[in-house]
């Protein structure tokens, strides 16, 4: 859809045809944050191909990363597909729950303990919200599906986080170095894993087109952070036609200087 808009010249609220391709694809994404410095859990990529043909293959990389582990399709949405792996003996059944969805699944150490969230605003000088926190409740041991949809008890927001002031800091900083790496522009919704004593902070997943009802944690972490929805909502406009001015402004033919050259009257 980016890449039709661009085409037909037309401008668009959010990341471009690049950063929203990498924001479908969470092993690539881990690849470019990784090599960027920004924290991500430890993780292998297993393509349903080979797991195929050695379906010893998960266990032996789950063994590397300990477990538990979590298992996911590479490039999903709303934690479907997504296993919590105690055991050997579990795991091949996430994997072929996984290759339902995508011909890659992921296989990620565990990181548990609490869940962070930041909304990231702007184009070449982004700035990120103050963090909100996702609280499980309940008998889920994650942030699964049923606790985000189904279970209407299953989760809870908590704006502002309780954090303490440079452990917040550092959560901005690291939502802004993760949009700048995957080439997004307009808005994300920075996800993160942190250890209960807060000792481990990972970048979990960057969202680019993230919710936007009046209820959704984007547009409510603006709000906490001064910026109400109305206002929230022009300042999106105004990037994307920032943005649009900027890529218009960019040469689309290529005129050789050889050819410009005046011709010489004796030739």
């Amino acid at each position: 859809v980016q890449g039709l808009f661009e085409l037909a010249g037309i401008a668009y609220v959010g990341a471009g045809v690049l950063g929203s391709a990498i924001g479908m694809d969470k092993d690539a994404q881990k690849r470019l944050l990784r090599d960027a410095g920004v924290a991500v859990v430890r993780y292998f990529a297993i393509a349903r191909a080979d797991y195929r043909d050695a379906p010893e293959l998960g266990a032996r990389l789950a063994r590397k990363l300990g477990y538990p582990v979590f298992v996911k399709p590479n490039a999903l949405g709303s934690s479907i597909g997504i296993s919590k792996v105690k055991r050997a003996a579990d795991l091949n059944a996430a994997l072929d729950d996984a290759f339902q969805y995508d011909r890659k699944a992921l296989i990620e150490a565990s990181c548990e303990g609490r869940e962070f969230e930041c909304a990231v605003l702007g184009n070449d000088r982004p700035e990120a919200s103050i963090p909100g926190e996702v609280l499980v409740k309940g008998a889920h041991e994650f942030y699964d599906y049923e606790s985000k949809y189904v279970d209407p008890d299953g989760s809870a927001i908590r704006i502002p986080a309780e954090l303490p002031p440079a452990k917040a800091k550092k959560l901005r900083a690291m939502a802004v170095s993760a949009f700048k790496a995957l080439s997004i522009r307009g808005m994300a919704r920075v996800d993160f894993l942190a250890s209960r004593d807060l000792r481990e902070i990972y970048v979990n997943e960057v969202n680019t087109i993230p919710g936007f009802t009046a209820i959704s944690m984007y547009p409510k972490l603006w709000e906490a952070s001064g910026l109400p929805l109305p206002r929230l909502i022009d300042r999106l406009i105004e990037l994307a036609l920032d943005e649009h001015r900027e890529r218009a402004s960019l040469k689309i033919t290529y005129h050789p200087k050889s050819l410009a050259k005046p011709r010489n009257p004796a030739d």
